[in-house]
């Protein structure tokens, strides 16, 4: 989401990249997002370092932010963008008939976690699917095996407390989706109990995903990205 981040991941040895800019994004909400007028510098620096580009659509989307959607993607496909990553299906069927050269990524946010999904993608005009951070090694084994589009799995970071990428609560305590990502976090609040007179503690606070001892097992599974 800015310049910092850019350059320590392609410092690092990143060989993909993915990113938001103003709006139409999971993180709408943060101050750290690349705006329109980026996205040429952008694919530039890490075409160059020879790092692929993928951009965050991932958001759910009215019929009146279609158009700056389609918009957003013309943009980002001049600019040579490798993929988009999308979790609308709606948005996501435009795309593919407006331009249908772009190579779309199914979302975590839509929710496709068995090979049936993949089958439906892959008819979709997706090439990929990343999958709930909550799928077990046995079920992501079976999954790689049986998809007939790439799976990318989340190997470091937060851990939803609800269904991946589905959450409500949010929405329905202080009025900011997380399905349009503006998600508040209260999850990561502390909760007491006053009938039982329990002292205030965070029972619905995951610990965060760390799964860097676990990559070449991983990568013996057939995930295609980490």
């Amino acid at each position: 989401g800015c310049w910092e981040s850019l350059a320590a991941a392609i410092e690092a040895g990143a060989t993909s990249v993915y990113f938001g800019i103003e709006h139409l994004n999971m993180r709408s909400r943060s101050s750290a997002n690349f705006t329109t007028q980026d996205l040429h510098t952008i694919v530039e620096r890490c075409q160059e370092a020879g790092v692929k580009t993928y951009l965050t659509l991932n958001t759910l989307l009215s019929d009146r932010e279609l158009p700056a959607y389609l918009a957003a993607a013309e943009e980002a496909a001049e600019a040579g963008i490798d993929a988009l990553i999308v979790a609308d299906l709606g948005g996501a069927a435009a795309l593919h008939r407006t331009y249908p050269e772009l190579e779309l990524h199914a979302s975590t946010q839509m929710s496709a976690h068995n090979a049936e999904a993949g089958r439906l993608l892959q008819s979709l005009g997706f090439s990929r699917m990343v999958v709930a951070r909550e799928t077990s090694y046995e079920n992501l084994l079976q999954l790689v095996r049986s998809s007939p589009i790439e799976v990318e799995y989340f190997i470091h970071g937060a851990l939803c407390v609800s269904h991946s990428g589905q959450c409500l609560f949010s929405s329905l305590v202080g009025g900011r989706s997380g399905n349009r990502g503006e998600c508040a976090q209260p999850c990561r609040l502390p909760y007491a109990s006053a009938r039982r007179g329990e002292s205030a503690a965070y029972p619905l606070s995951l610990k965060d995903l760390s799964l860097a001892e676990h990559v070449p097992e991983l990568i013996r599974s057939g995930v295609s990205s980490l």
